[in-house]
Parts: C-alpha cells; structure tokens; sequence
C-alpha cells in the first residue's frame, strides 16, 4: 500500500468529520468537506477496476454544466460538490462498526444443515446487514466457502437476506440516498413498510426453496450466528431513536453516522484495550477507507451527474410529465428503475438524476419507491456491488445469479405494486 493511498484514507476521515461538524456548527464548511472527498477520489481514481461508467458519467455531467453556462442557467456549485456529501458520511460512519461488530458463529449449535439452520442463517445476515452492510454478508459467505463451494440455495440466502435490508434498514446506504432526495419522508411509514415487504421476502424465499427439491431445504449448510453479538449495533439503533425523539430537527443520516462512530470509540478500547485499539483504528483509517472508492466514486459522480441534469430541466422550466404521483406513477417509476440496473445503471444513479426533478411530489411515496427499487434490483442485477462481490469472491457466474433470482425479482415488484396501491390509496394523503 503506498503513501498516496493510505493519505487518502485519512482524507476521507477528514471528509467525514467536516460534514458532521459543519453540520452541527458552520453548515458553509460542508462545501470543505465536499472538496475534501472529491480530493481523495482523484488520489483512488487510478485503483478503480471498472471506469467507463464513472468517466461517462463525468464527460456528461461536464458537458451538461458547459451547456448550462452557455443557456445562462443558474448552476449551484455548492450543491454540485456536496448533494451526496451526508449519504457519504452515513457509508463512512456504519463502516466503523465492523470494529465492534462482526458476526460469529452460535458454537452452542447443534445443527450443522436443515431448516433451522436456514432460518438462523437467513436471519442473522439480514439483522447483521441492516447495520454493518455488506461487510456481515462477506463474513458469513467467507466462512461457508471455506468449507465448499457456495450452492445455489446459499446464494440464494446471502443475496435476498442482504438485500431485503435496503426496504427498511435506516443504516443502510439506500435509505441515506431515499432521504437525501426525499427528506420530508415519514419514518414510520418507511420502517412498517419496509419490514412488511422484507418479511414477504423471506417468505417468498422459504416457499421457494422448500417447494423445490432441488435446493434440498433440508440439507441446507448455513452458518447459524449468535445473536447476542447483536447487542452493540442495536444499541446503536436505541441511541438513534432516543435522540431524534428529543431533536427531531436533526437528520437520522448525520445522527447514525455519528454514534456509529462515538459507539466504536467507546466499545473498542474496552473489548481490546487502548493499545489494539489504536492499531485497529489507525489500520482502519488507512486500509479500510481507502476500499470504499468504488461506493464514494459512485455517489460523488452520480450526484454531480444528477445536478447537471436537473439544472438543465429547470434551466428550461420542464414540468413533470404527470399531474399526480401515484400508485400507478410509482409503479412505472419502480419498473424503469429495475430494468435501467439490469443494463448496468445503478439506483443512486437513477436517484440522482430524478430526486430534484421530483422534489415536489409526495417524498413519502417517493422514498417507498427508492428503496423497493434499490432492494429489488440488487439481489438481481448482475452489476450489483452484491452481486459482483460474489462473482470475484466466491467464483460463482453473474448469469447463474440472475436465473436464480429473477423470478424473485418479478414476484417482490407485484408485491411492491400492491403495497403502493394500499399506502397511496388508504394511508399516505
């Protein structure tokens, strides 16, 4: 690892610490933050394996900000640098807590294979998940290659259990990207609906697996987890809620990600003392952050990409090509989502270029949208970050996980259909 990279480590924790104070102090120092981050991804663009997407991107943004001078239309710069900036600090923040936080193995366990180790193992990915994100997936998909290779039903598990956190989990990435774009959502109705759909998921899931005997349910081999590990981050989600019940004004995006920092600087020193702990911390800063350029690519090239658009279609007073954003809209919203991630363009792309353009609609039923379109096409699309992980980690074809998954797929947006129709037409006004 070369000095480049690991100062570009300690710039992205710069990055995070300038958002979260200027947040609370100097809100003009965000634009700083901003900087900062787009820095370090100049220092990380070179170790990026898949480029063409990013630098499309980037020409088109440019172009479209070239355009926009040239027409006279009011460009926000601010916003240009930093629109995806607290989406960014939640992925940063959440990624301390595999300090404390990993998943292991319920050694009191008897039951190597069957269905309750199908359920223990399905659940503990989604609950682990729903916190430290794709890092539990990795942890338990290691563990189980290491004794074979992955088979269909355990892909199966580790995609959709993932997966169906990003319907309800509000320290997943997709819920940070549904409020950046929608933050007059309803929180409630966000976590009902959400834990409703990721319950039919696993349903849907079992049903599948059981029914077909080719996956031999009953021969499943998990990795059952104890869920007393579970302590800490859902300590986390307490200490969340608690705040935002007293100071509702502040966002949960910024209050996530910083307990998720304060936790691991209060738990770490008292599970591994001080000096572990500053090794664990120092190596984190170093090693682990600067892994996340493929995300912080992402987000900071989709958000300037989605602005540049937005400039234009306000440049020229473009309205919305329907009335009323209903059930029916978000239906074919949800559909145009699936199909643009199955071609290569991820959801906070799509997000980006349309939560502006949207900002006047309903953000409740917006923010539904997102995050059924973000769950839904992740399990599925083959260019996924999920799914390409398992691609290059586990050696398992992108095809084969696409052919398992995309019934699934089809069966959760009918499901999603239906919930839009309820939530439009009885709950959300």
């Amino acid at each position: 690892m070369n000095f480049l990279t690991k100062f570009s480590g300690i710039l992205i924790f710069l990055s995070f610490i300038t958002s979260i104070y200027a947040y609370f102090f100097n809100k003009d120092l965000v634009l700083i933050s901003g900087i900062i981050a787009w820095f370090a991804l100049m220092i990380l663009y070179v170790l990026l394996s898949n480029k063409k997407i990013l630098n499309t991107l980037f020409i088109l943004s440019l172009l479209a900000f070239a355009f926009s001078y040239y027409k006279g239309f009011d460009i926000n710069f601010i916003k240009v640098f930093t629109v995806n900036q607290y989406l960014l600090s939640l992925l940063i923040g959440v990624g301390f807590l595999r300090l404390i936080a990993s998943p292991k193995k319920d050694k009191s366990m008897s039951l190597p294979k069957g269905k309750q180790s199908f359920f223990k193992t399905y659940l503990g990915i989604h609950l682990f998940g729903s916190v430290i994100n794709l890092s539990s997936l990795i942890l338990v998909a290691d563990k189980l290659y290491k004794k074979a290779p992955l088979s269909n039903s355990q892909v199966i598990v580790l995609t959709r259990a993932f997966s169906s956190d990003a319907y309800w989990s509000p320290f997943f990435v997709a819920f940070a990207a549904a409020i950046t774009y929608a933050p007059n959502l309803s929180p409630s109705i966000i976590l009902i609906n959400g834990l409703f759909l990721a319950f039919i998921a696993f349903v849907v899931t079992y049903l599948e697996l059981s029914n077909d005997k080719k996956f031999k349910l009953d021969d499943f081999k998990g990795y059952p987890v104890a869920f007393e590990t579970l302590v800490l981050p859902f300590s986390l989600a307490f200490l969340v809620l608690l705040t935002n019940h007293y100071f509702p004004q502040v966002k949960v995006i910024v209050l996530i990600a910083l307990f998720s920092l304060l936790l691991t600087l209060f738990v770490l020193p008292i599970k591994k003392g001080l000096t572990k702990s500053y090794n664990q911390l120092k190596m984190h800063l170093i090693d682990e952050l600067p892994k996340m350029r493929l995300e912080m690519s992402l987000f900071l090239v989709a958000g300037m990409f989605g602005i540049s658009i937005s400039t234009i279609l306000v440049g020229y007073d473009v309205s919305l090509p329907f009335e009323t954003f209903d059930w029916i809209i978000a239906s074919i919203l949800l559909a145009i989502f699936i199909v643009l991630s199955m071609v290569g363009i991820h959801p906070i792309i799509t997000i980006a270029i349309i939560g502006d353009f949207m900002s006047s609609v309903n953000h409740t039923l917006l923010a539904i949208t997102f995050l059924m379109a973000w769950s839904t096409t992740v399990s599925t699309s083959p260019f996924s970050g999920l799914n390409m992980t398992i691609v290059s980690r586990y050696n398992f074809l992108a095809i084969d996980i696409f052919k398992l998954n995309i019934s699934y797929a089809l069966k959760m947006y009918i499901v999603c259909v239906l919930c839009l129709f309820i939530l439009n037409t009885y709950v959300i006004l």
